[in-house]
């Protein structure tokens, strides 16, 4: 099976989850709900992720230097960290993300979730980047080479750094007849907010590295969650993301990008019993 057919899965799944509803609430009476699920659940979830990036074009206006072009099809690549260990570091130093969400409906499945994936994207080195635009007084369309020995790098590495709002469909798949242990299958959805860490150098000019408000993205996700006790979970999700950066602070200038991402999550999670707050 090929990659884009795998991409497709992925992105269709969460959509059909979603769309599960009219056919399994139909058959459950009213007064189901009405005193069992008068409060929600909160949960909160904390894992590692791991990304592959599409090509993207970086584009780049420096007015006060004469300069508008395009570095085409550049190639980027994630930067996992915790590859070389979690707990010799910081855990919030590798590509971390976390899940904070409610159940406002346990019965349906209904949630909203705040996401965030600490993701990193960092331009490819060496690689041939095709340049054309215009360079001071020269028109170009030429290629150089891409690496920080000869003037250029980069990085989204302390962050790409998606934020989400979802909303969350979620369906049993199985449960233990004490409920102790369940499968279920979530579908997720929702839009947001990047905040990058901007740190590059082009043609040998470094801009001063920061975090900024810089766009937008929309995403969704297929989770498998596994659930013991009714409180601890682990779940694996697939991800597919599209993020629009704009206004990207480069050396006398702003760069502008954009980007689709599939990743790979793995977390570790609690659930918060309703009867912890429940009369």
């Amino acid at each position: 099976m090929n990659k884009s057919l795998i991409l497709c899965l992925f992105g269709l799944f969460p959509l059909t989850v979603l769309a599960q509803t009219a056919s399994t609430e139909t058959n459950q009476t009213v007064t189901q709900s009405k005193h069992k699920n008068k409060k929600g659940s909160f949960y909160f979830s904390w894992g590692y992720n791991t990304e592959w990036y599409t090509h993207s074009d970086i584009k780049v206006k420096q007015s006060a230097l004469g300069n508008d072009y395009t570095m085409v099809n550049i190639v980027g690549h994630d930067h996992k960290g915790w590859d070389n260990g979690i707990f010799n570091q910081a855990i919030s130093i590798p590509q971390y993300n976390y899940r904070l969400g409610y159940f406002f409906n346990e019965e349906k499945g209904w949630a909203i979730e705040l996401n965030f994936d600490h993701t990193k994207f960092v331009a490819q080195e060496p690689q041939n980047a095709h340049v054309k635009g215009r360079l001071g007084d020269r028109v170009v369309d030429t290629t150089v080479n891409f690496q920080e020995s000869n003037g250029f790098y980069y990085y989204l590495n302390n962050g790409a750094n998606f934020f989400l709002i979802n909303l969350v469909k979620r369906l049993n798949i199985i449960e233990s007849k004490d409920g102790n242990m369940r499968l279920d299958a979530l579908g997720k959805i929702g839009i947001g907010p990047v905040v990058p860490h901007v740190q590059n150098s082009l043609f040998g000019q470094a801009n001063d590295p920061h975090f900024q408000l810089g766009g937008w993205n929309t995403g969704v996700e297929a989770t498998i969650k596994a659930t013991f006790f009714k409180i601890v979970y682990v779940e694996y999700c697939n991800k597919l993301d599209y993020a629009r950066y704009s206004n990207l602070k480069i050396y006398e200038g702003t760069a502008k990008q954009a980007f689709g991402t599939y990743e790979m999550i793995l977390n570790l999670g609690v659930m918060i019993p309703r009867n912890l707050w429940r009369k």
